[in-house]
């Protein structure tokens, strides 16, 4: 009656569908294919999407976990990924005594962009943030007492930043949006031959230009001689503290489920509905419903 997963059903599954079941998992049906859509509409499934979950405070408590982890393997990844054996710049991002750190620009100062920077700063790297939120950057600058420099991600800004970055992180995250592709592709051509970006948006359909899905199994591709790692699941390289992460915050809506249902569930916790993509094969999430160009159905909940 209830299927738990971790990423979107696939073609293969959805034959498997029975109408009236509730299955939770990543859905990002922005950017899915429209077939996943007509699937869970055509057999009446309630589809809950972990990415869209919001908790009291506004915040995205089941996301939550993925982006640490996503943010905590950015350096591990990419200084892997600048090795000359890989293709890289060969640098090292803690550089040595008289020979300079490598440089490293986080776009976006959410939860991963946050985890990303304290990881890349513990190595010693010289570390950037940028974010379009003057509020984040003052959060990001308090918690690293200024050890990281903060710039707003304007257009300008972001022009000479890819001149001068060995990585480059996509850290942006809207659930239930398109990412916004703020990294052009006169951008990367700028940037140094066996530079890296790191595009952690690629879920949401990528911040960069030049960026396209791959897999664990094959994550890189060389675009205008920069390294793209643009792998959707990233935290699935982990799976044994990817997996304790997200049962810890699923748990709590699982077992208030199984108790009270849906209804009841929302009731309790009202945030739960913002995951809610379909109530019983019909669309009730409002962003959701603009992104795939379709009209929205009232919910049993009250209001849209």
């Amino acid at each position: 009656d209830v299927v738990v997963k971790v990423a979107r059903p696939t073609q293969k599954e959805h034959q498997l569908f029975r109408p009236g079941q509730t299955i939770f998992s990543f859905l990002h049906l922005q950017v899915a294919s429209p077939d996943t859509y007509e699937a869970l509409h055509e057999r009446e499934i309630t589809a809950v999407a972990y990415e869209m979950i919001r908790d009291e405070e506004g915040l995205f408590p089941v996301l939550l976990p993925m982006s640490a982890v996503a943010g905590r393997l950015a350096p591990i990844i990419a200084g892997q990924l600048l090795m000359n054996i890989n293709g890289g710049r060969g640098t090292l991002l803690s550089g040595i005594p008289g020979v300079t750190r490598g440089s490293v620009v986080v776009v976006g100062a959410g939860v991963l962009g946050k985890n990303a920077v304290r990881a890349f700063l513990g190595i010693g790297a010289q570390v950037i943030v940028m974010d379009s939120n003057l509020g984040k950057l003052e959060c990001i600058d308090d918690l690293t007492k200024g050890r990281v420099t903060t710039m707003l991600a304007t257009q300008h800004n972001l022009d000479r930043i890819s001149e001068f970055s060995d990585v480059l992180i996509g850290a942006i995250q809207k659930p239930g949006r398109r990412a916004e592709r703020i990294i052009t592709r006169d951008m990367v051509r700028r940037m140094r031959p066996g530079s890296v970006i790191l595009d952690f948006s690629i879920d949401d359909g990528g911040c960069t230009e030049t960026s396209r899905p791959t897999t664990l199994r094959d994550p890189i591709y060389v675009a205008d001689e920069v390294i793209h790692y643009c792998v959707p699941n990233t935290p699935a390289a982990v799976a044994r503290t990817t997996s304790y992460g997200l049962t810890n915050a699923l748990q709590p809506y699982l077992e208030a489920l199984g108790k009270t249902g849906i209804i009841g569930l929302i009731e309790r916790m009202p945030g739960f509905a913002a995951g809610i993509n379909l109530y019983q094969g019909n669309l009730v999430q409002p962003e959701i419903a603009n992104a795939l160009g379709r009209e929205v159905t009232s919910v049993p909940w009250g209001g849209q």
